[in-house]
């Protein structure tokens, strides 16, 4: 075999649960393939939260993958699922999709204008691209699919013929539950995404309604396609079963043998599918931790099908940051597709590699994105000078390549921030925007815009879609005579000085020195005196010139980094602003 377990004390947490998984599934099924799974509901958009259920299970299938094992990361499509309620926000939907509430998730109508066929593979379809520009390699499972051909009929019919020791387990957990208690709404930006319950599950009940008994089963009507039936009575023997709908009155009696148009119920399904597919690692969010919920109790549920339930480390709520700005999905909630519109997927599968599962974290949408890239960026300027921590060298290599190769990449990944600015002076002006970024680095100018894409595209995208209109920057056509008569001496000095010295210093490093270094020369101090050698109020003049050249440049005391937007007004017209 081709592995050797990997040291806990220099490794990550892929690695760690890599050597567990790798172990228990030999335990299990030596010489088989590794099954890793993950389960998602297309009940409407899939946000950020959901993808963790993706992600933690695809490192670890990729380090294992890596290892040189075969390993097969299965993604439940839960298309099966009852539709539960009409998502808020979603172009092309009405309250006229509350007459669907109740039927499987396939048999809802896509929203208008949609070009799929139903509900479920509309928003299926945006969260397979995602996939696809993230790397994440997957075999996808249709229970739609698997339910209606027939695929789970022995185990649908197992379930029945135990349907006392399901109740007895489900029974333990039956407790009056108390009033919810009233939670206040967080703003959409601070707001955590976590997964529901059982991949989308949390208010299914367990089956136990009726009087004829209990049954793990539900027939979605033969009639009006919904779930809200009652199971009136079943045969072991001949498989006989009689239902009735509450919705429509509907009532027919099937036989469970030949019938594939209804589902376990949840609590039970999702340990039947832990046996048939033999799942050996699969995460739950936290709101599977408590007593009675889905996983605590497949757990038990699973050893009827003769399975083990798997690996399952509990994994934290993601949270996001500037969502309220968003331009798109009003009312929602950002999906990998609106990460991945303002940011590479190599910084995106960063975020969810370097964090262990149980830790929290934030994906930003607002000027965060600016700090996360530098962040990025600092870090791969120390994998490439070998200053690297091991535990973030192991995180970078999750996020930029996987098992098949390394992801397409930017090749001249120019820093986020200034490309941001780049694309909100230029406004769409390609033109303009490869003139600023080509003086950036006179020495190694950009020749093509291409050089820098895809993070420029992103940047942009972000700049457009993120940033408020009054946040914008606006770059004045006339000096402002008026500011610059009322300037005293010291500001018509601090001018001159940096207009001195343009010509030489017409680079970023070059005007970065030299927008620096005029407050410190009028102090009577070198341009290159560090800040050990400076008095404190060099601070507060340099802060004040600053502020003077955005009012004369931009009308605002704040704006772009000031090398990035002299560069991108250009030589001459700021001249003309500064009132040379």
């Amino acid at each position: 075999m081709p592995i050797v377990a990997q040291s806990t004390e220099t490794t990550d947490w892929v690695s760690r649960f890599a050597d567990e998984v790798i172990e228990e599934s030999e335990r299990r099924a030596p010489g088989k393939p590794v099954v890793v799974a993950s389960g998602l509901s297309p009940s409407g958009p899939i946000h950020l939260g959901n993808l963790r259920e993706v992600m933690t299970p695809h490192l670890v299938a990729d380090e294992i993958r890596r290892r040189g094992y075969q390993v097969r990361h299965l993604i439940s499509w839960d298309d099966y699922d009852r539709y539960r309620k009409v998502p808020a926000g979603v172009p092309g939907v009405d309250e006229t999709w509350a007459e669907h509430i109740g039927k499987p998730l396939t048999s809802v109508p896509a929203p208008k204008g949609s070009p799929y066929p139903n509900w479920a593979e509309h928003f299926k379809a945006a969260m397979v691209e995602s996939l696809a520009e993230l790397g994440v390699e997957f075999d996808g499972i249709s229970q739609t699919e698997q339910y209606t051909s027939g695929v789970y009929r022995e185990q649908i019919l197992h379930a029945m013929r135990h349907r006392a020791d399901i109740d007895a387990i489900l029974a333990q957990y039956r407790t009056k539950k108390a009033p919810a208690k009233k939670q206040q709404q967080k703003p959409v930006d601070e707001a955590e995404l976590g997964a529901a319950e059982g991949s989308g599950a949390a208010a299914e009940d367990d089956g136990s309604s009726g009087s004829a008994g209990y049954f793990p089963y539900k027939p979605y009507c033969g009639n009006c396609e919904k779930d809200l039936t009652t199971v009136t009575s079943y045969d072991d023997d001949s498989t006989e079963l009689t239902y009735s709908c509450t919705s429509c009155g509907f009532s027919e009696t099937v036989r469970l043998n030949e019938f594939n148009r209804g589902k376990l119920v949840w609590k039970v399904d999702w340990p039947m599918r832990w046996a048939y597919e033999g799942v050996v690692f699969e995460p739950s969010g936290v709101d599977h931790s408590s007593p009675g919920s889905s996983f605590q109790v497949g757990g038990q549920i699973v050893g009827i099908f003769g399975g083990k339930q798997p690996i399952g480390p509990m994994y934290a709520f993601v949270g996001i940051s500037g969502m309220a700005k968003m331009s798109s999905s009003k009312g929602g909630v950002p999906t990998p597709a609106d990460a991945l519109k303002i940011m590479e997927p190599q910084l995106l599968r960063w975020l969810y590699a370097r964090r262990r599962p149980n830790q929290s974290f934030k994906v930003a949408f607002d000027q965060e994105i600016q700090r996360l890239y530098d962040e990025w960026d600092r870090l791969e300027a120390k994998v490439a000078d070998g200053s690297v921590l091991p535990a973030d060298a192991a995180a970078h290599s999750r996020a930029v390549r996987t098992a098949s190769g390394e992801l397409p990449r930017t090749p001249r990944p120019l820093p986020y921030r200034t490309l941001a600015s780049v694309a909100d002076i230029t406004a769409g002006h390609e033109d303009q925007a490869l003139r600023i970024l080509s003086d950036l680095d006179p020495a190694n100018p950009l020749t093509s815009l291409d050089e820098a894409r895809p993070r420029y595209d992103k940047a942009e995208a972000w700049i457009n879609t993120h940033v408020p209109a009054d946040q914008r920057t606006i770059v004045r056509d006339e000096p402002d005579t008026e500011l610059l008569k009322s300037l005293d001496e010291q500001a018509r000095e601090s001018l001159r000085l940096l207009l001195d010295g343009l010509a030489d210093n017409w680079s970023l490093d070059g005007l970065t020195h030299l927008v620096y270094g005029v407050p410190k020369v009028q102090a009577g101090f070198s341009p290159d005196a560090t800040p050990k050698e400076l008095p404190a109020e060099i601070k507060t003049a340099q802060r004040t010139f600053f502020a003077l050249l955005y009012q004369l440049l931009v009308s605002r005391d704040t704006g772009p980094r000031l090398p990035t937007l002299l560069l991108a007004v250009g030589q001459e017209r700021v001249r003309t602003l500064l009132g040379e």
